[in-house]
Order: structure tokens, then sequence, then C-alpha cells
């Protein structure tokens, strides 16, 4: 046919999806359109191509890469390749070394901007139950081998999870230079249109006159999309204002009108709201640590467990796309699924009785209200101190009596406040899940104060030596590294560098979500004391060699600082080198001193950590590849 690419006869390999399942070697017809890679029978003596076998869609390809042979493989299985998507490596043998090259090469190039594409992969088969290449007993082990990104195959991951965006990220600055302009405002979501439907999630009061009511499963008509965070739209009855797009959802797509779908929620939250719902059968459905995945936690008390226990099933996807949690039943979307187990366990330890949701907590906006940037002071009231910061004193408050807020107020002295009021109005327009978010700023009197979320867990530093109630699990202290990757990842993404990035400035909300705080706060400080590496309050502990020697801040002198962050929270909050003064530090990590495996961390976790201090500053990961790695550890614990 005229759409085909490339036509060719492989080997295909079987996938041996059980331990038992014995390996076979089967000829296959491989056709490569637009769309997907399909194998089908053929009569060899005709030459001619008979039913199809299977297929693979071109967008769920995470992975095409060569595979080393096995010893004393026969000549015609010298020439492997693996295509890896949901459902693992697919393996083909081709029949010379310049026929797999021209397939690895037409296939990189068509799926390299997928959203989901790896960072590591295997470069050895999967047989019978462990990884010929590094022994790992899990085949969804994340890969051992670092890709190659100059082979033409560049990882173009868009870490906001549902967007459908195929655009490749900004690239990130290797070093900031000395007058740093303002960052580019975050771009706009190209996958929505102006005209669509969309519902409303959860209801908003409009908190300034230009602002609509929102009522939670109405429908609204967007009409202009001009700012990334707040859309202009009309309701039911001709009424027009603006909405906080992250409380809509298109009315055609996506889970989020579903009450049993819980966005942003990891492991460990889900089964304390499980645990405090107490019903057996009680279930959710959440995102996976794995982006674009989906997980059921399902609570039971059946199995003589007085307590009651939560049960993590990953729902899976066929060749074909469909979704599926028993092999045998398999659905064309996600709701069908759902509804088939509300009636049939179908292996499941119960079927799905009782929806349990967490819907009551709206999501943080983008300021208090349609281009509501400077905050009259007279309506904010303060009710506690919550502490005492390189700025001066944060407390908690309410916004006109109802919303609560955090506020900083700015010690005067102690802050470039023009050339930070300045970038204020870009850093509102910064949203992510776990990110703090700005509300706007109090600037017609002195002391100026900031407005921000408020996140009643407070300190993660405080939090991890003091708030966990419970010795924590492997999940939950991944969970809260996962956090603080992905929000470093989006900064990343927008060219932020945060400069300070430690325990003691993430922030932690009731549901045990860690968020990053002060980004790029430190380049306004005007202590001396803080600002030279030399001074006392300098955060030597959490700075790689070349600040320390040269005060050279980049991404990944953040990364740096990102691994020291995960030593904190695998140590329960223990000060990185806590023998030796700064001047000791200062010589001793130049020397190559790093910091010890904590009881806590795995090898695995540590290897992480160990990326992040390499010596030159070019080798260490982004955030985004660690953000992925974490992901994949997640993975494997689910």
């Amino acid at each position: 046919m005229s759409d085909n690419i490339l036509e060719e006869i492989f080997i295909k390999r079987s996938q041996q999806k059980k331990k038992t399942s014995p390996l076979n070697y089967k000829e296959r017809w491989f056709v490569l359109t637009q769309e997907k890679i399909a194998y089908y029978d053929f009569d060899s003596d005709k030459g001619k191509r008979k039913g199809l076998k299977g297929s693979v869609d071109l967008e769920k390809i995470r992975c095409v890469e060569t595979v080393q042979p096995e010893i004393n493989s026969p000549q015609e299985r010298m020439y492997a390749f693996q295509i890896i998507y949901d459902e693992g490596p697919l393996y083909i043998f081709s029949k010379t070394e310049d026929v797999r090259a021209q397939w690895i090469k037409k296939l990189k190039e068509m799926v390299r901007f997928n959203k989901d594409l790896m960072q590591k992969y295997h470069p050895c088969f999967w047989v019978d139950g462990v990884w010929l290449c590094c022994q790992q007993e899990v085949k969804q082990a994340m890969g051992c081998k670092v890709l190659d990104n100059k082979n033409g195959f560049t990882s173009n991951l868009h870490l906001s999870r549902r967007r459908g965006s195929r655009k490749p990220l900004p690239p990130t600055p290797t070093e900031e230079k000395a007058v740093r302009p303002l960052p580019p405002q975050p771009p706009e979501a190209p996958s929505h249109s102006v005209g669509m439907t969309v519902i409303a999630e959860y209801n908003y009061t409009p908190m300034s006159p230009q602002d609509l009511e929102l009522r939670k499963d109405e429908e609204y008509t967007v009409l202009e999309m001009s700012d990334q965070n707040w859309w202009k739209a009309r309701d039911k009855n001709g009424k027009e204002g603006y909405i906080p797009c992250n409380y809509v959802v298109e009315a055609e797509h996506g889970l989020e009108k579903f009450d049993w779908y819980s966005k942003n929620m990891n492991r460990s939250q889900a089964e304390k709201l499980l645990k405090t719902e107490n019903k057996d059968g009680g279930f959710l459905i959440r995102d996976s640590s794995k982006a674009g995945k989906y997980t059921v936690s399902l609570f039971t008390k059946g199995g003589g467990e007085t307590s009651g226990s939560c049960r993590h099933y990953n729902i899976c996807t066929t060749a074909q796309g469909q979704f599926y949690l028993a092999e045998k039943h398999h659905f064309s979307s996600i709701p069908e699924l759902i509804n088939y187990h509300q009636h049939n366990a179908a292996g499941m330890v119960s079927r799905l009785k009782y929806i349990v949701s967490n819907r009551a907590r709206p999501p943080s906006t983008a300021g208090l209200g349609y281009g509501v940037w400077e905050i009259d002071p007279h309506c904010l009231t303060f009710i506690k101190e919550l502490g005492n910061g390189q700025f001066g004193v944060v407390k908690y408050g309410k916004w006109q009596g109802q919303h609560d807020v955090a506020i900083k107020m700015i010690k005067e002295g102690s802050m470039s406040e023009d050339d930070f009021i300045e970038e204020a109005k870009i850093m509102m327009k910064l949203r992510h899940e776990n990110l703090v978010q700005l509300y706007g700023v109090c600037t017609k009197q002195r002391p100026i104060y900031i407005v921000t979320e408020f996140l009643s867990n407070g300190c993660l530093l405080t939090y991890l030596r003091e708030g966990l109630k419970q010795h924590p699990t492997t999940v939950h202290l991944l969970e809260m590294c996962k956090d603080v990757s992905e929000g470093m990842a989006y900064l990343e993404s927008q060219q932020y560098i945060h400069r300070d990035l430690a325990a003691r400035n993430c922030l932690v909300d009731g549901n045990g979500t860690v968020k990053v705080t002060d980004f790029g706060l430190s380049r306004y400080v005007l202590d001396d004391e803080y600002t030279s590496s030399a001074g006392s309050k300098f955060p030597v502990r959490w700075s790689p060699p070349e600040v320390l020697l040269y005060c050279k801040f980049s991404s990944k002198s953040d990364i740096w600082a990102y691994g020291v962050l995960l030593w904190e929270v695998y140590t329960l909050g223990r000060l990185p080198y806590e023998r030796l003064n700064n001047t000791e530090i200062v010589d001793q990590v130049s020397r190559g001193l790093r910091l010890y495996r904590p009881q806590l961390a795995n090898e695995k976790v540590y290897s992480i950590m160990s990326r992040c201090w390499l010596e030159k500053a070019d080798d260490r990961p982004t955030f985004q590849e660690l953000a992925l790695t974490v992901q994949d550890l997640l993975y494997e614990l689910q």
C-alpha cells in the first residue's frame, strides 16, 4: 500500500510474559506506517502477507535500540533490536546490520517527540525472569544503560502529565549570566482551543470583579485563553468572566469528570484516605508513579485482617490499546473497565464497591483572582506566627477572612525589593502541583509582604524530624523525593535556577504532598554573610565545588543540592557533614568527599544521590532525567 513506509520479513521473539512460557522465534512480515508498526503471518511459498498477528502504535513507543546477541546465537539472530512500549520489549531480528540500522533510524525519527521516552534501557535480553545485562528480576525494572541522546533520539518528556503537547522542552541553561534577564513566561498549553466546552470539577467563588463563578459539574464555554492560568468563559446563562483553568476539564476528554479519579494523589495518600473511610471495597483511581499510567487502589477487610488493608492494581494496556486489570477482561476505555469491576471482582480481592473521593479540596489558583497581583494589606488577617526566615517573619493568615495564606513580612534592608517586585509578576504565572504558589505582593507600604499558598504541615525539614508519626515506608520516602524532582523539573523547563534547594525550603501540605518554595529568592538577598560563599549563612552544605570555589550557579548546581536533599530525607532530617565546619566542607568536598549512604537508602537510591554529586557539572543528570528515574523506582514498588 502507498502509505507503507517500510516492509521487511524479520524473526520475532515471543515476549515471554511469564517465567514458565517457552521462548519461540517465528518469521513475521513487518510493516511500518505513520501510525503503527504491525506484523503479519505470511505464506513463504507464495510470498504473500496473511493475517495480522499484532501491532504497536508509534505514540506508545518509549525506546528503540539494538540488543546485544546472546552467547552462541545462530547467525540469523545476530542483529537484534528492541521496540519498548507499555507491554515491554518487542524483540526483532534482522538478517543484516544495514537493514537493522535502517529500521532503527526511521523509528527513532518517527517517535522522537513521544512524551514518555526512556532515559535508560536494557542492552541485553529478558530471559527466564531475569535481565541478562544487570540480573534484575523485575521485568519493569529501570534500564541499566543510559541512552545515547546524540544518536537522533532526544527525550522530550513534558512533565505536566496530561498535556498532549509534543513540543520539546526549552533548553536548560548551563550557566547563569552575571546580569540574568527575566525568564520567559510559561508557554500556553496548545492542547486546548477557544470555543471548547469545559466542565467544572470544583466550585469557585469569584475573588475579583472580573471572575466568573463556577458550579461543580456545570458546563462553560471558553472564550479567550490569552492567560495560561485564567481563561475567559461564559456560563449557561450568558454571564462572562475569568475562571482558573485548573478547575475545569474539557467536556469530552479525560478522567477528571469522574468522582473516582483522584488527580495528583500518590500511594501513601491513597492508603491514608481509604483507611480513614474504612469501607470494605472502597476504591479510587489515581495516577501511577509512571507518567500516563493509572492505578486502582482498593481497601479490603477480607483475608482475616482486622484493621483492613490496601491493595494496588496497575491498569495495563494490550498491544491494541485496550485496558485491563484481569487479563481475560479487556475494555476500550478506563470508565468501561471501572464499571465492569464495580460489579465483578474478576481476580481482585473485592469488587469496587464504594467510591472514595478527594474532590473536596480544590487546587491552588495562580493568584487570588484574575489580574490580582497587588494585594490590599487591609484584606489580610494575621492569625499566628509560623517562623522567622531569611527575609523576616512568616505568618499564617486569611485573605478576605476565608482563604488560607502564608505572609512573608520582608525585613527592610534584607532584600533588593524593586528587582524582586518586577520579577514577582512573572513568578506568579508559574503553576505546578509541587511548587508553593505565589499569590501576590503588598508593595504600597513597608515592610512589603509576599503572599503565598499556605501548607498546613509546614517545613519539610521539621516534618522529617518531628511530623512523621510512624516509621516512614520506602514508598513514602521515595514519594517525597518524587514530588521535589517534579517541581524542580518544571522550574528547569522554565529556565529557573533555585540556588537554595534544601529540605528547609520545601513545605508539606495536609495530604503529605511536598512542594518547593522560595525558588529564585536568594538572588535578592542583600546580606553579605549569605551572598558570599565565605559567609557563615551561605548554604555550603548544599553547594557543589563550582559554587564553593567560583560562585558558578546553574541548573546543575541545583541538581547537587537535590542530592543533598535526598540525603536529608533518608536520614530523616540530619545535618549534612554534621561533624565538619564550613571551611572544612569547602576543602574536603573540593577534594572529593561525599556524604555516606543513609541506612534507610538502598543502593539504587544512593546511586541517584551519587549521580547528583559528580565532580563535573555537565556529567550530572537533569531534573527531567531524575524525575523519570524516581518514577521508575516507585513503579517497581507498586
